[in-house]
């Protein structure tokens, strides 16, 4: 299993929950996040925002998935034209999962 991170504009978020639902993975956590990448903020009009809004999608997945999620929020959450700050994606193992209300370990 693996836990797919994804940090996305906000004006994103909302067709990248859809897209995923779309091609099979309902199931996700959304969150909003501050902060900044490598670009150290931005400035507008002499004034400089460090800390940017964005929203971070957290989706558990089978190994043989990634490909597909990754792809999904890369497609979508893209501005097109190399802009800065369209935001990452981290692949993170996870060695165990359980449902809470079953407890079932696993997806």
């Amino acid at each position: 299993m693996l836990l797919i991170k994804a940090i996305v504009r906000p004006e994103k978020a909302s067709a990248v929950v859809t897209e995923l639902l779309a091609g099979g993975f309902p199931a996700l956590t959304k969150v909003d996040v501050y902060g900044r990448g490598k670009q150290k903020g931005i400035v507008l009009n002499d004034v400089r925002y460090d800390e940017l809004p964005k929203q971070m999608l957290l989706v558990v997945a089978r190994d043989e998935d990634k490909d597909d999620i990754v792809g999904i929020i890369m497609r979508t959450a893209r501005t097109g034209g190399g802009h800065f700050g369209d935001g990452r994606i981290f692949v993170i193992p996870v060695e165990e999962a359980w449902t809470i209300s079953t407890g079932r370990e696993g997806l």
